[in-house]
């Protein structure tokens, strides 16, 4: 289980990398997914829950803990990528429901972000 508030100090010093630099960071639109996932299988294997601190990215390993930054009122989360997307053009990341109120708005549907690897020791392919 991932513990996360909102913070909006910096990851950088922290990071737990192996495969990425410590700098590492994207920055781009977030939404955020919820009822129609809810209980379904992510691409990870894992059950999706609405209401746990996950993502979903294109390209960053499952297990990758990234830390998101609302850039409009720098508000921030760290969650746990275990899904693939956003599959919409100009989104870098799909957040949990969760996830996406604690930095914003779910009635904005996106926001800009900034995405920093906090931990990607625990990375994994796929689980069973």
């Amino acid at each position: 289980m991932i513990s996360a508030g909102c913070t909006s100090t910096s990851a950088v010093g922290n990071s737990k990398t192996k495969g990425y630099a410590q700098s590492h960071v994207l920055n781009g639109k977030a939404s955020w997914y919820g009822d129609k996932f809810h209980g379904k299988l992510t691409a990870s294997g894992e059950t999706y829950d609405l209401n746990a601190l996950t993502a979903a990215h294109k390209t960053l390993p499952f297990g990758t803990i990234v830390r998101v930054t609302n850039t409009a009122n720098n508000k921030s989360v760290n969650v746990k990528i275990n899904d693939r997307g956003p599959f919409v053009r100009g989104r870098v990341i799909d957040l949990s429901r969760k996830a996406f109120a604690k930095i914003g708005n779910v009635g904005q549907g996106t926001i800009p972000v900034r995405i920093d690897i906090v931990d990607d020791s625990n990375t994994f392919r796929y689980k069973h």
